[in-house]
C-alpha cells in the first residue's frame, strides 16, 4: 500500500504563490493620449459650436460656450483629450456635423484635428 499525498501547500485548501515582483507592478503602461482640436472659421455662429459640442462631447452650455470663444478668439480649443480610436471618431463626428442651418454661406461642418499629447 503506497503513502497518501501530502498537500503542497501549507495547510489543505491555500496555494503558495511565487512572489510578485514588484518593481514591475509599478511600472505601468498608459496608452498614449491624443488631443481633439478644433479649429476657427468665419463659416459658423456661435449657436452651432454650442450646440454641436453639448450634442458630440455632452457638455454643457457653458463649457461648450467657453470653448466658442477660445476658439474664436484663439483660432483653436483643444475640445477632448483622450485615447486615439475616440479621438478618430470624435474628430470625424464634428466633420460630419454639416453645415451651419443660420448661415447661408455656411460650406459645411468645422475642420478637426487630432495630435498626441506631448509627455513633459
Amino acid at each position: 500500500m503506497s503513502e497518501p499525498l501530502k498537500p503542497q501547500s501549507p495547510t489543505p485548501g491555500t496555494q503558495v504563490l511565487p512572489e510578485k515582483d514588484t518593481q514591475t507592478d509599478r511600472r505601468q503602461k498608459f496608452a498614449p493620449l491624443y488631443h481633439v482640436i478644433l479649429h476657427n472659421d468665419d463659416d459658423h455662429t456661435y449657436h452651432y459650436v454650442i450646440v454641436m459640442l453639448m450634442q458630440l462631447f455632452g457638455m454643457s452650455a457653458e463649457k461648450a460656450y467657453r470653448h466658442a470663444v477660445e476658439v474664436d478668439s484663439a483660432g483653436v480649443t483643444i475640445v477632448d483629450t483622450t485615447s486615439l480610436e475616440r479621438a478618430e471618431l470624435k474628430r470625424d463626428q464634428i466633420r460630419a456635423f454639416g453645415p451651419d442651418p443660420l448661415l447661408e454661406r455656411s460650406p459645411g461642418s468645422m475642420s478637426a484635428t487630432i495630435e498626441p499629447v506631448e509627455k513633459s
